[in-house]
């Protein structure tokens, strides 16, 4: 019994350690929603290009266009538009940990929302093939984590 008990409060401490994983998944999350922002916008090369997914808007809307195909096509353009401005915010805000909770909610969402549309349009294999998922999940988690390490958030909630 001794045992269990020194080992649960190991366990405790480790628990109690996130610092270093709440930052981890802060840039992991920021990196790529910044890294396709900059892929849809140009910044990363030309279509075509070694390790350029996109490379120019028309190519990523014509994406946006076969994962949305189950919507009136009047709307995608509008919600290319407002994924991407959603990603670039929810990017910087991660990054800098500002409104860390908020940006990771919003990302669980966008996340899923965009694994539910691949999944409609391509199948089940597209989102979990892609970690969208996977993204998901670990918005999920950070927003659930009490407080942010080496973050504006941290800052602001010491004062």
């Amino acid at each position: 019994m001794r045992n269990f008990i020194s080992a649960n409060k190991k366990d405790m401490q480790l628990i109690k350690n996130y610092s270093f994983p709440s930052v981890a998944l802060r840039l992991a999350l920021a990196t790529s929603y910044l890294w396709e922002v900059a892929d849809r916008l140009g910044f990363l090369g030309a279509h075509g290009q070694p390790h350029v997914g996109w490379g120019d808007w028309q190519h990523f809307l014509d994406y946006a266009r076969q994962v949305m195909a189950f919507l009136p096509a009047g709307v995608i353009p509008t919600l290319a538009v407002l994924a991407t401005i959603g990603e670039a915010a929810i990017g910087l805000l991660l990054l800098t940990g500002l409104f860390t909770r908020i940006a990771a909610s919003l990302s669980c969402l966008l996340s899923l929302a965009f694994a539910l549309s691949m999944a409609i349009a391509f199948g089940f294999d597209s989102p979990v093939g892609y970690s969208v998922f996977t993204v998901s999940a670990a918005s999920l988690l950070l927003a659930t984590l009490p407080e942010y390490k080496w973050s504006i958030d941290s800052l602001i909630n010491k004062n």
